[in-house]
């Protein structure tokens, strides 16, 4: 159980204490900051502790915030912080500087708590503040402030406050006008019934994957309940959220199950409409998993871009300040945001199609909408990229290094050629990507198709022979997943057997999930999934050549089969070694909210 050392003389008539005790602590009293230390020492090393200040006048969420967030291992309000295990040792060093110096004496104008913090911030702690906004939290000096603190506290719905605050500061316009307004009660509901974050995550997944089966019966009714039951799914993925923000119940599994339930949802639900399509004798497996190349590749877009930039010195542009000043006109911030077609107007449209219209039709606009989408935020990347005069870290180029996600067979010529000559990484990969897939579309599976792969991997080994940190460096990443799955795409589909364009279809989810995986390590500051799980599965440029030399060799109906085997292959050792980090102790904390388009 956490404790929280009320510190100084308890005030008449102050709720301090009971609140405490309402979010979980277990109360000690300390006369000063001898006493605190003293009590300190004797909660266990593992267990989290708060300071307060026994003054202290403020909302029961501002003490929520400040308190109980999992995420910090320092945190603290105005009167009030607290350390989890990682924080104790700062904690305790900083008390005990205060009790050296200051003797442990009260001070009428001062808390120990905020003491404590100062030094903590003088030893360059990083002890997190909340945002309050219009919640209270403060220690008065006097008792005409501490009337005046009340009466600010009453006149403050906190519980409005929290409710707000349990929604997204940036969404989509779908999701903030058409679900976030009943979605938060909804969590509010979850939270006071003592659900969990990741129960309603599962909630969602399995509604969609219900909905995915709906779609399989290739019936009208089918397909209606399809669309309800996918836009039942993203009432509860966006009700996770808030009623992780609600109640503060943020964990590293529930960040990686969300992120990854939410890619999982959206393929399978594409699995389900090509086979509900088939069903009616219509056969849309490339549109399904040409739509599925499409979302994944403008995800790394933006996992690259943001990777490449998020750290860069004097990153100004012409670009971003004309963004910025577009966003300071409130209409265009709206139309921005729905152009490029994020998870809530993607699904929302989805969800209307496939109710009204048939899985083909779906697939059509949900291509023509995901490409102008792409092609809007990848235009207007490029441009940033090429006028702003950034440098790049170390950092950033080992995160890109990462996410091109090469294997042996690119590694081993890079090492040769690193240093040699000049270097054009983006036009090198972009090189590779057309001679492979030019070379599946004209001729198919055979051994043209085998020496384009070949040049393919040479290209890749070219594009990553030295540090990616160029102005364009962070394309290198999504033209190698459009180059590996598009030819995946291709060959299966000229082999024009049925099975294949499924197998592929298997094949791109089993790999799209380990570059996602990839990415949230990343994003987690975990780094890259270990070099032997990379080069098991063989790397992006091993893996393209592996299939067109099964292609070439093999006969329609076994590369269907060799797919096949391929995907179930892959699938098992990305999950069960993704599975295993996530659940273990190294596992990074939760890593941020923003989501994807």
């Amino acid at each position: 159980m956490p404790t929280a050392i009320l510190t100084g003389q308890p005030v008449p008539g102050s709720s301090i204490e009971g609140d405490l005790r309402s979010l979980g602590f277990d109360v000690r009293l300390a006369a000063g900051g001898a006493d605190t230390e003293a009590l300190l020492a004797e909660v266990p090393a593992q267990d989290r502790v708060a300071v307060v200040d026994a003054r202290f006048v403020g909302h029961l969420h501002a003490l929520r915030l400040g308190l109980t967030d999992p995420r910090f291992p320092l945190a603290a309000i105005p009167g009030a912080l607290t350390a989890q295990a990682a924080g104790r040792p700062a904690l305790a060093r900083a008390l005990a500087r205060e009790n050296g110096a200051g003797g442990g004496t009260a001070v009428a104008v001062d808390s120990l708590a905020d003491r404590v913090v100062t030094g903590l911030d003088a030893d360059g702690e990083g002890v997190h503040r909340p945002e309050l906004g219009s919640l209270v939290a403060e220690v008065p000096a006097d008792p005409q402030a501490r009337n005046e603190a009340r009466q600010a506290v009453a006149s403050v719905d906190d519980e409005a406050v929290r409710l707000r605050s349990a929604v997204k500061a940036r969404d989509g316009f779908f999701t903030t006008y058409c679900i976030s307004p009943y979605s938060r009660y909804l969590a509010r509901w979850c939270a006071r019934r003592g659900l969990t974050p990741n129960q309603v995550t599962t909630a969602s997944l399995i509604t969609a994957l219900i909905a995915a089966g709906c779609a399989v019966t290739g019936t009208r009714g089918g397909f209606v309940a399809a669309g309800v039951l996918l836009i039942a799914s993203f009432v509860l993925d966006c009700t996770d959220g808030q009623l992780a923000r609600y109640s503060l119940q943020y964990s590293t599994l529930g960040a990686w199950l969300d992120a990854t339930f939410d890619r999982i949802k959206e393929y399978a639900y594409y699995a389900g409409l090509a086979l509900g399509a088939a069903k009616g004798g219509d056969d849309v497996w490339a549109l399904a998993l040409g739509a599925m190349i499409l979302q994944t590749c403008r995800h790394v877009v933006d996992f690259s871009f943001n990777e490449a930039n998020h750290d860069a010195t004097a990153n100004t542009s012409p670009t971003a300040a004309l963004s910025d000043r577009l966003d300071s006109v409130g209409w265009t911030v709206w139309v921005r945001r729905m152009i490029v077609l994020p998870i809530g107007e993607r699904w929302a449209m989805i969800a209307v199609l496939t109710a009204a219209t048939t899985p083909r039709i779906t697939f059509y606009a949900l291509l023509a909408g995901c490409a102008f989408a792409a092609t809007y935020t990848t235009a207007g990347r490029v441009l940033r990229s090429v006028t702003r005069r950034a440098r790049r870290t170390d950092r950033a180029a080992q995160a890109l290094a990462d996410l091109t996600d090469s294997g042996p067979l690119a590694q081993g010529p890079a090492r040769v050629l690193r240093g040699r000559g000049g270097h054009l990484a983006p036009l090198s990969a972009a090189v590779g990507l057309v001679l492979v897939v030019a070379g599946s579309w004209l001729w198919g599976p055979g051994w043209w198709t085998v020496l384009m792969a070949g040049a393919y991997v040479l290209a890749s080994a070219e594009a990553v022979s030295r540090p990616l940190k160029g102005a364009l460096d962070w394309l290198v990443p999504p033209l190698f997943r459009a180059g590996e799955y598009l030819t995946v795409l291709i060959l299966a589909a000229k082999s024009e057997v049925n099975g294949a364009l499924p197998a592929a279809f298997g094949l791109v989810s089993a790999v799209a999930y380990h570059h996602y995986d990839t990415v949230y390590r990343i994003r987690g500051n975990a780094g890259a999934p270990p070099a032997w799980l990379v080069r098991a599965v063989g790397g992006q440029e091993g893996r393209t050549l592996l299939v067109a030399v099964l292609a070439a060799l093999l006969t329609a109906t076994q590369f269907t089969v060799a797919l096949t085997v391929l995907a179930v292959a892959v699938a098992l050792v990305v999950l069960v070694e993704s599975i295993r980090f996530w659940v273990s102790a190294g596992a990074p904390a939760v890593h941020d909210e923003g989501e994807p388009a």
